[in-house]
């Protein structure tokens, strides 16, 4: 039988070999003759600016044949004959048809399609077309973003977006206060939820401004009730950058900075304050210790012009099936005072790999922000160089800081000392690993499931050396604190998008699980070192004499879970009539047992008007579209994560047998009923586009309100509680407000390449807090704002109270002089007193909220040139300028020293100081914020791709009647508009920047 196989196989064996032979022979010859009869074509497709376009598909019209360019831009297709015509197309950019005839070599130039590239809006959970967008969003592209030395990714948005504030000092180790559509607490925080490229909560400091592709602004409750319970203040989604499909690109920026004081607090020198004296017939100042001839200016010493750097190196790369890519960022803010500054490295990782035909997606990205805090005591050194004798030198003749510590007044501290017998560092390390899988389970079903870990280690170090003013004679003070947060979060949700003729539906389902374990660490401070050589950095060396000299910090290691439900529809039928709605339901360990789940219900809708057929005859009239929404978001910020059960705490100690022992008792009363501050927004908007988009815009009106207000502040009787207080939810903040964003295009690609685009957003927003008790919980008012100062302790000067909005100030009220020349005041009897009032005297004055800001940009194009700039401010806000009253002091003008202003003050005035609304000033203001100049060099090289240059400058130049040292006063959280001694002065910078892809 197997001679039999044998035999007969291989007569089988060679018949088929032979004939497969001669099929491949006649399919090489149809090959061939197919080639001659048509034609090989090759090119580069390039865009606007010449760079050439990997991943563009190129076509064969009629014909299956298709090709896709490569990283130079490159293709090569083949053609059945002239009569053929090749299609070019990508994603943002509009498609271009070609027909072959003769041609060998057809080079294309892409134009971008700008309706394309600004249709995408990243909304939770997934993206949405701008037409079928039914909530208020503002969209914010890279090429939008602000320019300058910017320490946080909030300052890319200053004056961009309707609605939302950003204000920032100079101190290059503090965070911008960001307030969208008004404070809507009056305990939490007012910062928006940040989400970065789908994970919710990820720390802002995570991010390097030029790693960013897009941010989306989330403002109003129908499209942020989708994130619940931290959504109150509105959501900022960040989108980083990746490649498409067929690009290798190196990218590198950098940029160096020069910045100084852009203005300083007016004060006499030291000639001016002795002929002040003498003017007014005053003793002359103590010879040596208050005067040793010295004219100083003690703002000049502590101050610097700063050099600051920034470098970004970046890689990445995409083929049909993974995309990846590395990016290292590293930033030098040294700040205007000396000594302080801030060091951040940013090293990010991604990989993204589909498989099974793109049904399934992996994707795994690392990222850690290593950021290191220099610093000095801030707000003590800024109060010293105001405050301190100009007519004293800063050093002793050994070369010692000169010091005084028995003179009274509020300058009693060597400025320089401060300065450089003191160190403040803070090293922080912020990591964030992220892991995503998406299935794409049936046509038009995904699945997504998000896993992201996030860590933050804070380590602080201080030390006050054996000369230190604020260590007197305690031979050196050291502290040491070590700190770990970590955040985890799941995120599994489905998507569901299919089109049925007319009709579209998007739905969202999903689950989130977030674990939150805050302050796991500890912190110890000891005193007494035979040598300040190694400062912090081996405290047990010191040499404490007894226990109350070594102090641990009582931080206690608390955790915060977080389980959502959630699910959304969209509906849209033939494109013109969309309808949302969204769900949300939280549960939240930091509540009462009572009530620690919520809901969070939005509704929305939309019609777009302009593709009615009665529009097409209002041809001047591209878009129109008309949406409303309602929703409801919460919060859970303001409150420590134990506010709803009892707390034991020390409660002194005792001595028992010989021992001293500590006693604990109730230091916080329970509450199973306290639940989520919640924030429901009805939005209505309108947005629109004419003479051919040439004008765009939106007008927006909102009316908010914030009910189940928490405050941990409510008093009990004790009779029925262990202590005297306790956090309940009580109150009401409502803010009523309307915004407007208008686009321009004044000139549109002339035919010299010139270009004009202008944008404006103006927003007005009224705030009122609309109660503060209820049956079971009552308070009048709360009383806010310790001002402090020379005999104003425990005075407060703000109120928070129902039919006032947040910042509210609550003041004495001056006036005027008497003859004496003393100021006079008016108290709570109506009568005009020349004497210190009491605080049941202050009155309601101005409040800190701004009638109006606005941000107006424009941008300019001509050839390889651009120029734009950026204006924004603020009216109708007050600014109470404690620093101004705090100086204004002729009876101490011996101790300290008193600004310009005092110089027509009366002598005799003994009340001068005190701060009443005399101090309280308007803070309207316009700032050219931004004015960037750049050009874009044409490389001849195919290795380069493209560079540009450019010049930048913050800050330029500054309108208003504020008579402080900068009106851009911090106006989050519950105590806005104070500047008190304490404000970092705002810089003016400078700086040449470099951008090159490759």
């Amino acid at each position: 039988m197997k001679k039999m196989y044998t035999l007969f196989i291989r007569p089988f064996c060679g018949i088929a070999g032979r004939a497969v032979l001669a099929l491949v022979l006649v399919l090489q010859f149809a090959a061939a003759n197919a080639q001659n009869n048509g034609a090989q074509i090759k090119g580069t497709v390039t865009d606007e600016t010449n760079t050439p376009l990997p991943g563009v598909t190129v076509k064969a019209k009629g014909s299956a044949t298709t090709a896709t360019t490569n990283v130079n831009g490159l293709y090569t297709i083949n053609v059945s004959g002239p009569a053929d015509a090749l299609t070019f197309s990508a994603i943002g950019y509009l498609p271009k048809t070609e027909t072959v005839g003769d041609k060998k070599i057809i080079n294309i130039s892409l134009i971008t399609d700008q309706k394309q590239l600004n249709d995408v809006v990243v909304i939770g959970y997934g993206t949405s077309s701008k037409r079928e967008v039914t909530s208020s969003i503002t969209t914010v592209k890279a090429e939008d973003f602000n320019s300058g030395l910017l320490t946080t990714p909030a300052e890319l948005l200053q004056g961009k977006v309707a609605g939302l504030n950003i204000s920032k000092s100079g101190d290059p180790n503090t965070t911008p206060s960001t307030v969208l559509r008004g404070p809507s607490t009056i305990t939490g925080s007012t910062e928006p939820f940040y989400v970065i490229d789908g994970v919710p909560g990820a720390s802002i400091d995570l991010l390097a401004p030029a790693d960013i592709e897009s941010i989306d602004v989330l403002k109003d409750a129908s499209a942020t009730a989708i994130y619940g319970n931290r959504a109150s203040n509105g959501v900022i989604i960040v989108t980083t950058r990746r490649p498409k499909a067929g690009q290798n690109r190196l990218s590198y920026s950098s940029y160096v900075s020069t910045e100084a004081v852009s203005n300083q607090i007016h004060v006499l020198t030291g000639d001016q304050l002795r002929q002040y004296l003498a003017t007014n017939k005053q003793a002359p100042l103590t010879p040596g210790l208050n005067d040793d001839g010295s004219n100083t200016n003690w703002q000049d010493l502590t101050e610097r012009r700063s050099v600051s750097q920034n470098q970004n190196l970046s890689f990445s790369g995409a083929t049909e099936n993974a995309d990846y890519g590395v990016t290292a960022n590293y930033m030098t803010n040294n700040g205007v005072i000396k000594n302080t500054s801030m060091d951040r490295v940013i090293l990010k990782g991604y990989v993204n790999q589909r498989f099974f035909n793109d049904r399934l997606k992996l994707g795994l990205s690392i990222t850690n922000s290593h950021t290191i805090n220099n610093n000095v005591p801030v707000s003590t050194v800024i109060s010293e160089a105001v405050f301190y004798l100009p007519t004293v030198s800063p050093y002793n003749p050994d070369g010692s800081y000169k010091e005084y510590y028995s003179r009274t007044g509020s300058g009693t501290l060597n400025p320089l000392s401060l300065i450089n017998n003191n160190i403040i560092k803070t090293d922080d390390s912020k990591s964030l690993y992220n892991g995503v899988m998406t299935v794409d389970i049936l046509k038009g079903l995904k699945y997504t499931f998000n896993a992201s870990v996030q860590t933050d280690q804070t380590d602080g170090s201080t030390y006050y050396d054996s000369a230190s003013g604020l260590a007197i004679g305690l031979n050196g003070v050291a502290n040491r604190t070590s700190y770990l947060n970590t955040r985890t979060v799941l995120e599994s949700f489905f998507n569901y998008d299919r089109n049925f003729g007319k009709h579209a539906l998007h739905l969202v389902g999903g689950y989130s699980y977030e674990n939150d374990k805050s302050n796991n660490g500890f912190g110890v401070t000891t005193q007494n070192f035979t040598d300040d050589a190694l400062t912090y950095n081996n405290i047990a060396l010191s040499n404490p004499t007894s226990l109350s000299q070594i102090g641990l910090q009582s931080t206690p290691i608390s955790t915060t879970r977080l389980i959502s439900f959630y699910g959304r529809a969209q509906y849209s039928f033939d494109g013109k009539y969309l309808f949302q709605a969204a769900l949300r339901n939280d549960g939240s360990s930091v509540f009462g047992v009572n009530n620690r789940w919520g809901y969070f219900p939005s509704v929305s809708a939309g019609w777009n008007i302009s593709d009615e057929k009665f529009m097409k005859t209002v041809p001047v009239i591209d878009y129109l579209k008309l949406r409303v929404g309602y929703g409801v978001s919460g919060n859970s910020s303001g409150i420590n994560p134990f506010s709803a059960i009892v707390i034991y705490g020390g409660a002194g100690k005792f001595l028992n047998n010989g021992t001293i022992t500590n006693t604990i008792s109730p230091v916080q009363n329970d509450n199973p009923n306290l639940k989520w501050e919640s924030t429901s927004t009805m939005n209505y908007g309108l947005d629109f586009g004419i003479f051919k988009d040439r004008i765009t815009g939106t007008v927006e009106y909102y009316n908010k309100n914030t009910s189940n207000l928490l405050y941990g502040g409510y008093n009990v009787s004790t009779t029925l509680y262990f202590v005297g207080t306790i956090a309940a939810n009580v109150g009401s903040v409502n803010n009523k407000g309307v915004e407007l964003t208008l686009n321009f295009i004044p000139v549109k690609n002339t035919g010299n390449g010139f270009t004009w685009k202008s944008s404006l957003n103006l927003a007005h927003n009224r705030n009122d807090v609309t109660s503060l008790s209820n049956t079971v919980f009552q308070t009048p008012f709360i009383s806010t704002a310790n001002i402090g100062g020379k005999g104003t302790s425990g005075l407060n000067g703000q109120i928070i109270e129902p039919g006032y909005p947040l910042g509210q100030f609550n003041l004495w009220h001056y006036e005027g002089k008497n003859a004496q020349g003393v100021s006079t005041y008016l108290n709570a009897a109506g009568q005009i007193v020349p004497t210190q009032p009491l605080a049941t005297d202050e009155m309601i004055s101005g409040n800190a909220q701004p009638n109006l800001i606005y941000g107006f940009s424009n941008s300019f194009f001509y050839k390889n040139f651009d120029l734009n700039f950026t204006f924004r401010g603020t009216l109708g806000n007050k600014i109470l300028d404690n620093t101004l009253a705090t100086l204004n002091d002729p009876q101490d003008a011996h101790v300290q020293n008193i600004p310009t202003f005092t110089l027509g003050e009366s002598f005799n005035d003994v009340n001068a100081y005190l701060p009443s609304d005399r101090f309280l000033e308007n803070g309207s203001y316009l700032r050219l914020d931004n004015a960037t100049l750049g050009y874009n060099i044409k490389p001849h090289s195919p290795a380069i791709k493209a560079v540009r240059v450019y010049v930048s400058g913050n800050n330029l130049f500054l309108v208003t009647n504020y008579r402080g040292i900068d009106p851009e006063i911090n106006i989050g959280g519950q105590t806005p508009g104070i500047d008190s001694n304490n404000f970092y002065p705002k810089t003016r910078t400078f700086l040449f920047g470099v951008q090159a892809t490759f």
